[in-house]
């Protein structure tokens, strides 16, 4: 049995799943701690992976002990940001697995901690995200509370028009892992080689790329 066997509906998160903007982050946040003498390194991204940018802010802030508030840092590195994303690359296979789920008719969403703006810089050299029939963004009026909570999958769940037991979610962040399954949604992981697959209980599969999927129908 394939890993989207029995699901009409997949919802997929965007930064490390679809896209490889996860380097631009790290090369933003490096550029604004290093004048404090500051070392940005993965066991402190992993607590910021997933979670909308102001929580990430003050857990770095406070992580750091930055000298600077989450505002302050979040407006230093807005603008290296928004001339990186443009720049996205797709996840090895993400085009491809979306192109083939479209074609068996399979019902997309993205579900991300983006705003509206940074999924527009991000994906405007990607004409495949029109294969998606909905993207729900951080800021969606209806999403109240972001990743690990579960809104922004219920959200996007509902303007897919599916019921829970037919949405498959795929996710790379342990919060965005605890948003599906507390919104009630099946999660593929799609993990960092540098999180053990302990960390994903509750996923029905831990995969490290899209080479390892069985898709069959």
């Amino acid at each position: 049995m394939g890993d989207f066997t029995g699901f009409t509906h997949v919802i997929f998160d965007l930064d490390g799943v679809l896209l490889d903007t996860e380097p631009f982050y790290t090369r933003a946040t490096e550029q604004v701690v290093a004048p404090y003498g500051k070392v940005f390194d993965y066991s402190v991204k992993a607590q910021l992976m997933g979670r909308d940018a102001l929580t990430s802010a003050r857990t770095l802030v406070s992580a750091l002990a930055l000298p600077i508030s989450p505002e302050e840092y979040l407006a230093r590195k807005e603008p290296l940001l928004a001339a990186m994303f443009p720049e996205a690359t797709e996840i090895p296979g993400a085009a491809d697995l979306v192109r083939l789920l479209h074609a068996r008719g399979v019902r997309l969403a993205v579900a991300t901690s983006s705003s509206t703006p940074h999924f527009r810089l991000k994906t405007a050299h990607h004409a495949w995200f029109d294969h998606f029939d909905a993207v729900v963004c951080s800021d969606h009026p209806d999403v109240k509370q972001l990743k690990p909570a579960p809104d922004i999958f219920i959200v996007a769940r509902q303007a897919l028009g599916a019921e829970p037991e037919a949405c498959l979610v795929v996710e790379d962040s342990l919060a965005g892992v605890s948003a599906a399954l507390a919104a009630g949604l099946s999660v593929l992981a799609l993990a960092d080689s540098r999180l053990p697959e302990s960390a994903f209980s509750g996923a029905r599969r831990v995969i490290r790329s899209y080479a390892e999927l069985d898709l069959s129908p």
